[in-house]
């Protein structure tokens, strides 16, 4: 059996979020998916991130109705620094039966060479999820030079070009803009009953 490793700030989680992971769940044959919200990413530091308990209580309300999404703690239940290289290590450790999938963007997998020890983590899993996008390229031969062994441990997602992001959302409630069917309605809900992202 299989599972898929989603790791992100989820800030907020949105639509886009939820397409891709459906997406990886039935091209990759997936049992289900792991929703890793990371506190503070080492790739954001700059950038300001809302708490994560706010971020954990939008993700579960995204989930609630997909028994085949759940969230993991193995990042917010243990102190920063928080690298995808760790989590696949205890995850594998929690999923030892299990065959580990790590998704991620196309822009992830070009920047991977910058991650902290990738050949590690590529032996951590059994593949790499790619969620590719239209009109987006990658250097192929380069990664593998950096990573041997890469090439041939990825998976490749077709998924629909859904022009949402999170800083895009942000953006626009904090201008008092539509958001309403960028994200989930349970997620919806939260931010506007407790006014969320409006500074």
């Amino acid at each position: 059996m299989r599972i898929g490793v989603f790791g992100g700030t989820f800030d907020p989680p949105h639509l886009a979020h939820l397409v891709l992971a459906e997406e990886a769940m039935f091209q990759l044959d997936l049992e289900r998916v792991l929703w890793v919200l990371t506190p503070e990413s080492p790739f954001k530091s700059y950038a300001h991130i809302s708490p994560w308990q706010q971020r954990l209580e939008l993700l579960e309300a995204a989930l609630s109705d997909n028994p085949s999404f759940e969230i993991s703690r193995v990042d917010v239940d243990r102190p920063a620094p928080h690298y995808a290289n760790d989590t696949l290590r205890i995850l594998g450790e929690i999923y030892s039966n299990r065959e580990m999938v790590y998704l991620m963007g196309g822009d992830s997998l070009q920047d991977i060479p910058e991650w902290k020890q990738p050949q590690s983590l590529l032996d951590k899993c059994h593949s790499i999820g790619v969620m590719r996008r239209s009109g987006h390229s990658v250097d192929l031969p380069g990664l593998g030079l950096d990573i041997p062994g890469l090439i041939s441990k990825l998976c490749w997602i077709d998924t629909p070009l859904i022009e949402i992001s999170g800083t895009n959302i942000r953006e626009r409630l904090k201008g008092g803009d539509a958001v309403r069917y960028y994200l989930h309605p349970a997620v919806y809900q939260i931010i506007r009953e407790k006014e969320l992202y409006q500074n």
